[in-house]
This record gives structure tokens, C-alpha cells and sequence, in this order.
């Protein structure tokens, strides 16, 4: 390289970033520029890119609604004098096609093209549609007339209803494209397939939003008049005469693309809504359709198609079919090489051929027309070449996936050949009509390769194991002998280790039993304080609280009838003292004389008459005493019990009921004892009476006195109906150990 060309490129290369300095430079001012402008025109807005669109460039176009389709949810196209433009508006509000709008919006990059976003129109009034442009299938096809008003021509291949309009798929110049009209009067669909045609509507681009990469284009025709026939199809897709099978991609000096022709042939293989094979005495032709109708091998069908060549293979397109009306014929598969099939032979015939069985391989394809579709397919081997042969069923098949692997198959199916871009023949596959198909000519031989090497791989795994076990042992046994001197050293340590523990556990023991005495005693004296302190409790509330609650009642009538009748107050001062000096002799009883009963005498029905009439005297409440059965003496603790329950319950219904009488019961029987005291008040409702959490411990207390001497408390009350309390005792050969434990216990403690 000269030092001339040297210098030059130096220039070049220094010259590089101040271009791309200046282009940078350009287009922020290019997009400034945008961002501030209003762009009035559709051709503007489409000339935006992306990230010129991102902007949000605010838009002002007027011009004709060219598609505004009803389940667009108020989406439209419009056009102006220089182009369409797509509008995303999402209001339920749409206008017509034909109306004349003012919209204004912004810019946005749409999935594929700019669009106007966020739009606010108004309808200007009404105006013919834009004059469509003729354009190639090429262009259209490009994506670059998205949004424009076309006009272009084709074959219908399919034509169904669609809503309120007619879906057809045109083919044109090896394109395939949909389109949608309004339906004519009386108009058959079908009566349109291979019709040629001239279509007018606005092309909407179907894209990838992600990756906004173009896939197709459809076209919405608005008006019945923009769907013009230029040539109908056939009155009878069956009209025309029969051809060969193998004769549709042969020359023929009438062919034409957009001619249906006409074949029949007996059912070799159908996959519903696909495709089936039919066979002649030429050969086999594969036929696309549609249809869901089932018909079934050996059945003589016509079929009507559009000729055309996949992949260098003829086939029949966008085919109708119907059954011919003939009696089934006899379906014999053509014996078939290898070969053959190298040479571009037997395309979609019934051949029979055979092959090595070298691999099965089941897996779910997904779902077809009947429902859950399963692929079976063996893997062939004949001479040199490796083919497949594959079974769709609606469940595995168990008889072609168990059948051994190495077996020689005799297999009879429709072929499917596979050509490469060199449009040479590079494989082939079986499609198989049934199970029956295959054929089991030689199982494998028991010394297959896959035998052998697991028998050589048993053999060396029952060497290894018994190599390793013999090495095993011998380290075993090492240690085992270094083992038992290590017990023979440690025994002696051992015994004396044990002698020593046996001395230490001597000492411990004795130890332990001076420590549990200790604990026991201290458990014993625990609870014998808790149980002195519970009793204690009842005694103090069973005695002074109830004198106390009289003392207090002899007072309030003391209080009001000391002024009226002196006499009268003066009598129940005397009993309140007596009720005073009542109390201190309980109080002495509680603290000095709970060893035993400081009376000489006890008499239990005395007691509670005494105590009765104390707590009701001039209350205004009646006292009525009774018994029944023959007294006999019971236990103090027994005693003592009753006679605190009897007061608890009188002392309860001069405080709460408000009763005018009181009775009370006491029955003797051999094996119980039976105290009831009744009243006539209010009652109340045992659910919701007040209980320790409120202060109040009486019915507490008359429970825990009962369940002590092992015997029953039931309360009856509801308000209205007054109250019974009855405390039942037994004083049985077992009840009455039962009555002395707590007794004893009572005394153990005060000692």
C-alpha cells in the first residue's frame, strides 16, 4: 500500500465518528422535531418508526371508515387521500363503514405497524369508499398494504359461514390468504369453491406482537358489491370427468390451476379432518380434505380436489368427497422394494414389504378429530435402508409395542415418501390401516447382541462380587482377631470397672432411699396442707359467713322497726347476739376443736332445725322441717357435712329467692342418707348462675362437700319455679370407708 492510499484511509477512519456524531445528531433533532409537530395525515404516521411511534406524536386525520368490524369492540380502519391507518379504539361506541371521521390521538408501534392510540372521533357525515388498489398477491403478501384499501384476484379453495359473513381462503399465485364478506341473498358457500373472483377490502396484517414479525394477511371486504365472481366454479365439483389417480400431476392439455378435477378410488387409510388415501389400478393418490365424515378401507369413494405438488409429490387439495355407491372393493397391498422407493415410486399406494425390527417408540401426539391420539412406530430396517412404520390409536397399542426386538416383520401399510431439496427420495414411512397389518414372520434368536452383552455383563458382576467377597472375608477375619485380644485385654478392666460400679451402686441406693423418704414425707406434708386449707375455706364460709349473713339479716329489721315498734327490734337485737356468740362458739370449733365434735350430744335434724329458724327468723319465709326412715348415727365428718349443705341452701333462698316458704327433708334409708331442702321463689336458670369468678363459693362448696363423702349433689330450678337442692350420701359397708377416708385424712393432717 502506497504512503498516498495510507493517508486516506487514516482520513477516512478519523472522519468516522463525526459522521455517525452528525447522524445522531440529525435524528434527535428529527424526533424533537416530531414530538412537537401534529401529524395530519395517515401516510405520516406510518412513515414513523418505532421508536419514533413510542413517542406518542400527537395526530389529527381526517377521512373514511374503510372496515369496522362488529366484534372489534369499536376498533376501525380509516383512510385518507394518502393511505389507511388501523385506530385502536376501545370504547363499545364504533363508527360505520362509509362515515367520514375526524380522528385525533397519538402514535403507537402497534404490533406491527404504527396506529393511532387513544383516539377521540367525530362523525363529519357519510361518503363513498376509497377507490381500491389493484395489487399483486407478491405485495399483499409482503405486509407492506396493511391497513390499505386493495383490490386483488384468486381461487376460492374453502368457503363456510363466518357470523354474519362468508370466510373464504383464496389461493393466488401459490399464496394462500382469508378473506371475509358480507353474505349475498341465497348464497351457497359451497357453491363458490373454485369459483375465480375479484375481492375489494382492507388488508389487516396478522403478526407476532413479541418478535413484530409479519405471518399473514386477511382481507374485509364491507360490501356484497366488493365480492365479484369473474368466473363460477363447476355447478358439480363431480360433473367433470373421472381421471386416474396418478395422472394429476401428469400433463394434460385442459389442466388449469384454478380446475377442480375429479377422481375415484377405493379407501386405503383416512385421518379424519386431514386426509385419505385411495387406490386404483394405476396407484394411490393422497387427498387433503377437510370433511369429518368417516369412511372406511375397502370403500369406493369420488373425490374432487385442486391438483397440486408438495414437496416434489402430487397431491389433491381442499378436497370433497362422497361414497360412490359401489360395493367395497378388495384391497390387496403391491409388493414393494426398497428400491422402488428410492426411485420416487409408490407415493400413497397399499405396499407390502419387510424389515428387521429394530426399535418401538410410543408417545401421545395430542388430540385429533375422535379424541386422544397415541403414535406407535416401528423402526425397520430392510437391506441397508431404515424405515418407520407407524399405528395412530386412541390408547397404546399393547400387541405393536410388545412385540420383540430383532423380530423379522412382514408390514402392510400406505407409503409416504420424503423428498429432500434435490427433490430426491431420502426416506419413507408406513402409515398402518390396522394392527393387523403387521405380521410376525421370525421372533429374534435367544443369542441376540443385547442377550449376550447381559449375560457378559451377569458373568462379570458374579466375578467381581465373589473377588470382593473373598477379600471381604479376609479383612474380616484380620479384624476379628485384633478384636478378640482387644476383649480379652479389656475383660480383665472390665470386671474390675464392674466391682467397683456394684459398690458405688450400694452407696447410691442408700443414698436414694434416705432422698425419697425425705421427699415423700415433705409430698405428704404439701398436701396435707392444701387439703387443711380447702377445709378450712369451706368450714370459714360454711359457719361464719352463714351466722354472719343472719347477724346481718336481724339487723336490717332491727334498723327499720326500731323506731315503729322498739319491742319488736329489741327481740332481734337478742337474736342477732345470739347469732354473735353462735358465732364465736363455731369459730372455736374451727381452730381449737376440729379433732373432734365439742358437743356431748349431736342430733343432725336438731341442728338443722336450730340453724333454720336462725337464718329465717322474721324474714317473712316459713320453715317447715320433715324426716322419714329411722335415724341412726353417722360419721362426724358425715354429720357435719349435711348440717353445713342444709345451712348453704336456706342461707342461698333467704338471699336469692325471695320464697315465702322453705322445707326441708331428711330421709334415713339402710345404705343412703337423703337431705332436700325446697323453696317456692323464683328460681333461676342452673346454666347461667353466678359462680366463683363472681365471689360467690356456695354451690361450689355444697359439691365439693358431697363429692368428699363419695356421694351426689342435684340442683332443679328454672326461673319461676323455685329451686330444690338434694344431697344424696351413702352410708354402706363401701361408703362408709369411703365417709372415714377424708375423716382420717382430716385428722392426720392436725396431727
Amino acid at each position: 500500500m502506497t504512503s498516498q492510499a495510507k493517508r486516506r484511509k487514516a482520513a477516512r477512519s478519523n472522519l468516522r465518528p463525526i459522521v455517525l456524531l452528525l447522524l445522531f445528531v440529525c435524528g434527535g433533532v428529527r424526533l424533537a422535531a416530531r414530538a412537537g409537530e401534529t401529524l395530519t395525515n395517515a401516510s405520516d404516521v406510518l412513515a414513523l418508526s418505532a421508536a419514533e411511534a413510542s413517542n406518542g406524536v400527537p395526530i389529527l386525520v381526517k377521512g373514511v371508515v374503510t372496515a369496522a368490524e362488529t366484534n372489534w369492540n369499536g376498533r376501525f380502519f380509516v383512510q385518507d387521500a394518502s393511505g389507511g391507518i388501523f385506530v385502536e379504539n376501545k370504547s363499545m361506541r364504533q363508527p360505520e363503514v362509509g362515515d367520514v371521521v375526524e380522528v385525533s390521538g397519538s402514535s403507537h408501534p402497534g404490533g406491527y405497524a404504527p396506529i393511532i392510540t387513544k383516539p377521540h372521533w367525530k362523525r363529519l357525515g357519510r361518503a363513498p369508499l376509497p377507490e381500491a388498489k389493484p395489487v399483486t398477491i407478491e405485495r399483499l403478501m409482503s405486509g407492506s398494504e396493511d391497513s390499505q384499501r386493495v383490490e386483488i384476484s384468486g381461487i376460492v379453495r374453502t368457503a363456510q359461514f363466518s357470523g354474519s359473513r362468508i370466510g373464504i381462503e383464496l389461493a393466488s399465485g401459490g399464496y394462500r390468504f382469508r378473506a371475509f364478506f358480507p353474505i349475498p341473498t341465497g348464497m351457497d358457500p359451497q357453491s363458490l369453491v373454485g369459483a375465480n373472483v375479484l375481492l375489494r377490502g382492507t388488508a389487516a396484517t396478522s403478526f407476532n406482537a413479541p418478535l413484530r414479525h409479519f405471518l399473514t394477511v386477511t382481507l374485509f371486504a364491507p360490501r356484497v358489491e366488493d365480492f365479484i365472481v369473474k368466473e363460477a366454479a363447476p355447478a358439480d365439483p363431480f360433473g367433470g370427468p373421472l381421471i386416474p389417480l396418478n395422472s394429476i400431476a401428469q400433463y394434460r392439455k385442459d389442466s388449469s390451476p384454478g380446475n377442480q378435477v375429479h377422481v375415484k378410488g377405493v379407501v386405503a387409510y383416512q385421518r379424519k379432518g386431514e386426509d385419505l388415501f385411495l387406490q386404483d389400478s394405476a396407484g394411490g393418490l393422497q387427498v387433503e380434505s377437510k370433511l369429518t365424515e368417516t369412511v372406511y378401507p375397502g370403500e369406493v369413494v369420488e373425490a374432487a380436489g385442486f391438483p397440486a405438488v408438495k414437496n416434489f409429490l402430487p397431491v389433491l387439495e381442499d378436497a370433497v368427497f362422497r361414497r360412490a355407491g359401489e360395493p367395497p372393493g378388495q384391497l390387496q397391498p403391491k409388493p414393494a422394494t426398497v428400491g422402488e422407493m428410492q426411485k420416487g415410486l409408490h407415493q400413497s399406494d397399499y405396499v407390502i414389504l419387510q424389515g428387521r425390527l429394530l426399535e418401538r417408540l410410543v408417545r401421545g401426539t395430542g388430540q385429533n378429530v375422535d379424541g386422544p391420539d397415541v403414535q406407535t412406530a416401528l423402526v425397520l430396517q430392510a437391506t441397508n435402508f431404515i424405515f418407520v412404520a407407524e399405528k395412530h390409536t386412541p390408547t397404546p397399542n399393547k400387541f405393536l409395542s410388545g412385540i420383540p426386538v430383532g423380530s423379522l416383520l412382514e408390514v402392510s401399510g400406505v407409503c409416504l415418501l420424503e423428498n429432500g431439496d434435490d427433490a430426491k427420495i431420502k426416506s419413507f414411512r408406513l402409515l398402518l390401516p390396522t394392527s393387523h397389518d403387521v405380521r410376525i414372520i421370525e421372533e429374534p434368536s435367544w443369542f441376540t447382541r443385547e442377550h449376550l452383552l447381559a449375560s457378559l455383563a451377569v458373568v462379570i458382576v458374579v466375578l467381581l462380587g465373589a473377588m470382593g467377597w473373598t477379600v471381604l472375608v479376609a479383612k474380616r477375619n484380620l479384624i476379628l482377631k485384633s478384636l478378640v485380644q482387644e476383649k480379652e485385654a479389656a475383660q480383665g478392666e472390665l470386671q474390675e470397672a464392674h466391682d467397683q460400679l456394684e459398690e458405688r451402686i450400694k452407696e447410691r441406693t442408700a443414698q436414694l432411699k434416705v432422698e425419697m423418704t425425705a421427699r415423700k414425707e415433705s409430698e405428704l406434708q404439701f398436701r396435707a396442707v392444701l387439703t387443711e386449707r380447702t377445709r378450712l375455706a369451706q368450714e370459714l364460709h360454711d359457719t361464719l359467713e352463714q351466722t354472719m349473713t343472719g347477724i346481718a339479716l336481724q339487723l336490717d329489721v332491727v334498723a327499720t322497726r326500731f323506731e315503729g315498734n322498739p319491742e319488736s327490734a329489741s327481740h332481734h337485737l337478742k337474736v342477732a347476739r345470739s347469732l354473735m356468740k353462735q358465732s364465736q362458739v363455731d369459730l372455736r370449733r374451727s381452730v381449737w376443736g376440729l379433732r373432734s365434735r365439742a358437743d356431748e350430744e349431736f342430733n343432725l335434724t336438731n341442728a338443722l332445725i336450730t340453724s333454720g329458724r336462725q337464718i329465717t327468723d322474721d324474714t317473712g319465709i316459713g320453715m317447715e322441717v320433715e324426716t322419714a326412715g329411722e335415724a341412726y348415727s353417722l360419721p362426724e365428718i358425715v354429720e357435719e357435712s349435711l348440717l353445713r349443705i342444709g345451712q348453704e341452701a336456706i342461707t342461698n333462698a333467704v338471699k336469692h329467692s325471695g320464697a315465702s316458704l322453705v322445707k326441708l327433708e331428711l330421709r334415713f334409708s339402710p345404705r343412703e342418707v337423703v337431705l332436700e331442702i325446697r323453696d317456692n321463689g323464683k328460681g333461676f336458670d342452673p346454666g347461667v348462675c353466678a359462680g366463683p369468678k363472681d365471689g360467690h363459693f356456695g354451690l361450689l362448696g355444697i359439691q365439693e362437700r358431697a363429692e368428699r363423702l363419695g356421694g351426689q349433689v342435684s340442683i332443679a330450678s328454672a326461673p319461676g319455679s323455685g329451686t330444690s337442692v338434694r344431697v344424696d350420701i351413702p352410708t354402706g359397708a363401701s361408703a362408709g370407708d369411703q365417709a372415714l377416708q377424708p375423716q382420717a385424712a382430716d385428722h392426720e393432717e392436725r396431727a
